[in-house]
């Protein structure tokens, strides 16, 4: 069994070395193990560092697009590579390395496809108080939308099988964390979590620069994740918000008499029609959503075809 820990980096040539020393260099259950660095158009030393480190693959983006599109990357790459399983993990040594050891267990135990490395949060001193807050309700949030229990769904460090990686479909280039979740919940892979812990704060977050925009990206996120998931469901739900209040303007109207209320009469035909037209949009995007559904499982066929064949070629 062959395991790939794959490092998106940008400009980490200070932590990179901390984070390589941490890797496992043998595990129970498995054979080989390879770090690949995916470098997303880093300005300093981060890929000199890197080979210098002995790291068995390096892959440059050439320029900067994001910690999403690296993630994607760094998967893809891995599966060209053979990897049975791939770890995920940050290049500012945020999470500990000897931990890849319980990370992994639950799927070379056959238990799960996808583990998520769960951080303790509330014991984390360099998270602030409103930080923690937040962290803990959005991951709340995530579970009611995607169906899982993971308790911090904003960890990037975690585990996958080749099977559910070739499974991944991000759509943001902000991060690929929640999304990831929302659709292993809706397409029935086995997901977990472990217990893990950090190392000490190594710089400020990239990601988070402000808490409000991290807030209203993170939350759109999960809006658009889960519609495109479920979306009958999602516009059934708001035709009937607003059939409802469009029903009671019309029952109003009724009962105040019709002179001299047309106001509440046209606003209860505008939501009314509102609410239908919801409906309408609602049907059409399930019908695509169907659609999306068979190209998923057509690009998963080519993606095994390919990793096989891959397989085959490494394996020799």
């Amino acid at each position: 069994m062959k395991l790939i820990i794959q490092i998106p980096c940008y400009n980490e040539e200070k932590t990179l070395p901390e984070v390589i020393r941490d890797l496992p260099r043998d595990l129970t259950g498995v054979d080989r193990i390879e770090y690949l660095v995916i470098d997303d158009g880093s300005s300093d030393n981060t890929v000199e560092v890197a080979r210098q480190l002995g790291v068995h693959h390096v892959l440059s983006l050439g320029s900067n697009q994001g910690l999403a599109t690296a993630f994607l990357a760094g998967i893809r790459r891995c599966l060209e590579l053979g990897a049975d399983i791939i770890v995920n993990t940050d290049g500012d040594n945020q999470y500990r390395g000897d931990c890849i050891r319980e990370l992994i267990a639950p799927i070379v135990a056959g238990r799960q496809d996808i583990v998520v490395g769960a951080r303790p949060i509330s014991d984390i001193d360099h998270f602030s108080w409103l930080k923690k807050k937040l962290q803990q309700l959005g991951s709340r949030v995530v579970r009611q939308f995607s169906g899982t229990d993971i308790p911090d769904t904003t960890s990037g460090f975690r585990a996958y099988t080749a099977e559910a990686a070739m499974k991944l479909h991000v759509f943001n280039r902000y991060t690929y964390t929640l999304e990831t979740i929302i659709q292993a919940g809706h397409m029935n892979v086995r997901i977990g979590h472990v217990q893990i812990k950090v190392n000490p704060k190594t710089r400020e977050s990239r990601l988070i620069s402000s808490i409000p925009r991290y807030v209203w990206r993170s939350s759109s996120i999960i809006l658009r994740s889960y519609i495109t998931y479920k979306p009958l469901r999602t516009f059934f739900y708001l035709s009937l918000i607003l059939g409802f209040a469009g029903f009671a303007l019309g029952l109003r109207w009724l009962y105040l008499g019709a002179s001299g209320h047309e106001p509440s009469l046209i606003l209860a035909s505008v939501l009314l029609i509102s609410a239908f037209l919801l409906l309408v949009l609602g049907i059409m995007a399930d019908l695509i959503s169907a659609n999306r559904q068979l190209i998923q499982e057509s690009l998963f066929s080519t993606r095994s075809q390919l990793y096989k064949k891959d397989k085959k070629e490494n394996d020799k």
